[in-house]
Formats: C-alpha cells, structure tokens, sequence
C-alpha cells in the first residue's frame, strides 16, 4: 500500500535573480508523510531554509524558484497556514513589540476569515495545547514579557490555528536554553502526535534531529546527499559528508562529556550564581 504523502517536494531548484543566475537549491527531491517529522540538516548556506521557504512562497527577494513541484495534500497552491505554517528562528523578530498576543490572535483570525467574537475560544485552545496554563493571561502579555522560549510556543500556537496539516519549523530551538528547547520541542511532538501532523524540521542541531525525527535528510551545497531512518543514517552514514556531519557532532558531544566530567570531579560549577 502506497504511503500518503502529504508533502512533496519533486526536482526543486532555486537561484538567485538576474542575468547571470547561480543555482542554490539544486534538485531536491523529499517527502513528509501525516504524523511524521524528516529532519533537515546541513552546514549554513546549504539550501536547508530555502527549501523550506519554497514550499511557502515566501523566497526572500532576488531569489527565485527556477524549476521543480512542491504540493501540499495534492495542491500545489499551498493556503497558507490552512494546508501548511510555518514557524522561524528568533521569534522575537516574528512579534510586533506593541502589539499584545491577543492582537496577533486577531490578525491571524481575521486573515482566515474569522473575528474575534468566534475566534476568541480558539485562540484560548491553541495557546492551552502548547502547554500554557492561563491562556487569557497570556493574550494580555507583549513579547517584552515573554522569554524566547515562551514566544516561540505562541509562535507555534499562531501556527496551528487555521489546523494546517503540515508545520514547516525553521530551526525552531536556536538561541533557547535547554528547558526552553525541551518545551518547544514536546510541544511539537505532542502536536504531530495528537493531529497525525507532519512535520519539516530544519535544524544545524543533530541532537534535536535524534530527539524528535523519523527519518533525516542531509544536504550539501544545495544538494540532497543522503535521506534515510535517523536510525540507520546515524549508525551508518553512506555519503562522505553526512559521515563528517555526525563525525562532528560526536566529537563535540564527547568533549563537552569530558570536559563536564573533569569539572565535577574537581568540584568546579559553571554558570551558576553565586
């Protein structure tokens, strides 16, 4: 039996503007399924959030899409935050400074043609799913008075209000602290869970990919080298680059291993006040 595919991504090229084009994104071929999460990773500048920004035509200016399909539950005209949304790192810059949660709420309902009289119930609902407990508090607030982590969760729960079936999340956990990280993070997977949502993560972090993903996709140079179960992609990687990725990584993560243990065989604490 076929595998539904809710999102999918055939021959994708994007270039830059002008008479003489250079190729960024180069044939990338991919899909998400309901219910599961492909982790996107690669080094900075490889393609990864112009793949995802494609799928929204939302390409930055003096960038194009030169060739390839992208549909959406069959559709190639993606509704926005209907069919798909899409969530970014840094939401603090997501956020108007003056404008309190609940006059975001009201933009994103109104731009799905709903008010607030009949909006306001879900907008409370979408903001107790991603884990706040006072929801009406919460639209009183401005992004001032949140945390990074705190606003990336509203960011989620903007996302999720029109009941998109496919979440495109843009290195969601850069620049968050590791509860923050984990919060965001469960939420994610709590949504994909609950709804059979599918979910495009973007991400430098491979940890995260371990963490929450299904199956990985490794770009280089704005190629796709190697798609697979995170499982066998990690045990064994077969494209030389996707073997100095997790190379890497691992090598980072037993430095941090030793240099912890040292520190607290000596009895030394780091970050913490005094």
């Amino acid at each position: 039996m076929d595998i539904e595919r809710l999102l999918e991504i055939e021959e994708l090229r994007v270039e830059t503007a002008g008479a003489a084009p250079r190729e960024l994104v180069r044939g990338v071929s991919l899909h998400v399924a309901p219910g599961e999460v492909l982790g996107l990773v690669g080094a900075s500048g490889s393609g990864k959030s112009l793949t995802c920004l494609s799928v929204m035509d939302l390409l930055p200016s003096g960038l194009r899409r030169a060739g390839g399909r992208v549909r959406v539950s069959g559709r190639e005209t993606v509704r926005r935050g209907l069919d798909a949304a899409m969530v970014l790192q840094n939401p603090s810059s997501c956020f108007d400074p003056v404008m309190t949660v609940r006059g975001h709420f009201k933009e994103t309902l109104k731009a799905q043609g709903t008010g607030w009289a009949r909006g306001a119930a879900r907008a409370e609902e979408s903001l107790a799913e991603a884990g706040f407990e006072e929801p009406g508090a919460i639209l009183g607030l401005y992004p001032f008075q949140m945390s990074g982590g705190m606003l990336q969760r509203v960011a989620v729960a903007l996302a999720m209000l029109g009941g998109p079936r496919l979440l495109l999340a843009d290195e969601p956990t850069t620049d968050l602290d590791m509860p923050a990280q984990a919060k965001v993070l469960d939420l994610i997977d709590r949504l994909r869970r609950a709804r059979g949502l599918g979910v495009l993560l973007v991400t430098h972090d491979l940890s995260v990919v371990a963490r929450l993903a299904d199956r990985v996709a490794v770009m280089q140079d704005g190629r796709l080298v190697e798609t697979g179960p995170v499982s066998r992609v990690f045990e064994a990687p077969s494209h030389p680059y996707a073997r100095t990725l997790l190379a890497a990584h691992l090598e980072l993560h037993e430095a941090f291993e030793a240099r912890s243990g040292t520190e607290a065989g000596t009895g030394e604490r780091t970050g913490e006040a005094a």
